[in-house]
């Protein structure tokens, strides 16, 4: 098993393009983690008082288009 700080110095002796690639993936990694999360969260309902919230707010003509 690698330790954190043993890929840490692992990464610092990456090449650039290396580098890059790994950080790319790494945001791939966490925006498919999130985009998990944000869907369990939606399908759990606890995103339901904030969408009732915009569009009360919709309705009254508290919002201007963008």
């Amino acid at each position: 098993m690698t330790t954190v700080p043993e890929l840490q110095e692992a990464i610092l002796g990456l090449s650039e393009s290396d580098y890059s690639e790994l950080r790319r993936w790494l945001l791939d990694q966490d925006w498919e983690q999130w985009e998990q999360e944000f869907d369990e969260d939606v399908r759990a309902g606890k995103l339901d008082a904030l969408a009732a919230e915009a569009l009360e707010a919709k309705a009254r003509g508290d919002l201007k288009d963008l």
